[in-house]
């Protein structure tokens, strides 16, 4: 087994530092127990299980820094992997951004683990699969999907005395269902950590629903719409504007968080009163490790408050240049919404379209946070409150800092890939070019 307890973890980190000779030194060690189960043509055609274990050893000499890696850990292995990396580190150039090991640090309880998640059995991938391709096959609808679910830790230890150690679960499953003519394609996905909530029969559905529905898709003129995004649609361009808030990035003006004539847009609006966007690490729907990779704490933190920026994520290294507390990179988002649903966002739309997922999203300009990318797997054209018929698929050119200024409705929420995204119906997108993809 790859899982070690939190004293287990200890002993062996215990053990690495006590072979270290250099002026500080980090062990981070990480372990996983993984299994999942792809399929597609409406037949398994892979299951499997995954075992690893790594512990990384970073020592240093001044600002001159070493890294070595091993997967064994018996006392010679440790000894010789902390070794390799004093060595590494006095031929290494000095990193001049070198910023000394912290402290013990005071981290927040973790919501991450879930022990039944932890125990699915390969009985239960099958029966996830069965009920995907078994409904799908029944109404001339072809399945392509994958589960993966993992049960881990990580730990890190170093010479200034910091010890984190963290269990997390997930489980993560995505489908496609295109009809056996070719003319339609639904798309679904679904991420928990606590597999009671997986929902997965309910996403394969939802999918066909759309495979069905999107068949022999009518050319409409590109154009600026009214969309209806799902959180599948919505959550690309929102996380791609989340990266923008970057301190450094934009203090040195390579950002859209970057102030004509120097500094950064804390303390400005950019978008709606009504977006509210944070993150907690305790939230129980999107949990997440109350520590990162270096150590540093994480705690509930607001990022978009009434449309007004109110922190920036800051590195230790330019968080000590400019004098202020660092702050870490989140590992949710949650975006607060409203208590609308997709069909009553349908039944209050009089013309718009309903977009299920945004594909290839890619930068134009990341002044401005311009994106282009392609709509895929279900849009769909409303009319007086109702789904007239499927659309061709379209380019977009958008910046989700003009989309969360033209908001018109905030719905429920639905977990993407880790955050919370509401639906959301939005005024004027941009759609450029039509594309013949399904």
């Amino acid at each position: 087994m790859a899982i070690y307890s939190k004293d287990e973890a200890k002993r062996i980190m215990e053990k690495a530092l006590s072979f270290s000779s250099s002026d500080s030194c980090e062990v981070n060690l990480d372990g996983s127990e993984s299994g999942n189960i792809r399929y597609a043509r409406n037949t398994v055609s892979t299951a499997g299980h995954r075992s690893n274990q790594n512990l990384v050893v970073q020592a240093n000499f001044g600002k001159k820094v070493g890294t070595a890696t091993v997967d064994e850990f018996d006392d010679g292995s440790l000894e010789r992997a902390v070794k390799r990396a004093e060595e590494l580190a006095q031929l290494s150039p000095e990193n001049p951004e070198f910023m000394e090991p912290l402290g013990q640090q005071e981290y927040l309880e973790s919501k991450t683990f879930v022990e039944s998640t932890a125990n699915i059995t390969p009985e239960f991938r099958t029966k996830v699969a069965e009920d995907s391709i078994n409904p799908a096959a029944a109404k001339e609808v072809t399945a392509a999907g994958f589960l993966d679910d993992s049960s881990s830790f990580s730990a890190m230890m170093n010479t200034n005395g910091l010890f984190a150690y963290n269990r997390e679960t997930n489980a993560n499953f995505t489908v496609t269902m295109r009809t056996n003519d070719g003319t339609g394609s639904g798309w679904a996905t679904r991420d928990v950590n606590d597999v009671e909530k997986l929902q997965a029969s309910e996403a394969s559905k939802r999918a066909i629903d759309k495979a069905l529905m999107s068949r022999e898709a009518k050319a409409i003129e590109p154009g600026k719409y009214t969309v209806i995004l799902e959180p599948s649609a919505a959550s690309g361009l929102i996380g791609n504007m989340f990266r923008a808030f970057n301190a450094r990035s934009a203090d040195e003006g390579r950002s859209f968080m970057s102030k004509e004539g120097g500094g950064n847009k804390l303390g400005e609006k950019i978008v709606d009163e009504r977006v509210n966007i944070y993150s907690d690490p305790q939230n129980i729907e999107v949990p997440s490790s109350p520590w990162n990779g270096a150590g540093q704490a994480r705690k509930k933190m607001n990022w978009v408050e009434n449309g007004v920026v109110k922190n920036l994520f800051y590195s230790r290294y330019w968080a000590k240049e400019k004098g202020v507390e660092a702050v870490p990179f989140p590992s949710n988002g949650i975006m607060e919404g409203g208590d609308a649903s997709l069909e009553d966002m349908i039944k209050d739309t009089k013309k718009g379209i309903l977009v299920t997922r945004l594909w290839y999203i890619r930068t134009v300009d990341p002044q401005t946070l311009l994106y282009t990318g392609l709509t895929r797997d279900g849009t769909f054209f409303i009319e007086n409150g109702k789904i007239k018929h499927p659309v061709k698929n379209f380019r977009f050119n958008e910046s989700p800092i003009i989309m969360l200024n033209n908001l018109e409705t905030l719905g429920v929420q639905e977990r993407v890939n880790g955050n919370l995204i509401p639906f959301m119906k939005v005024r004027d997108f941009n759609f450029t070019s039509l594309s013949d993809a399904v």
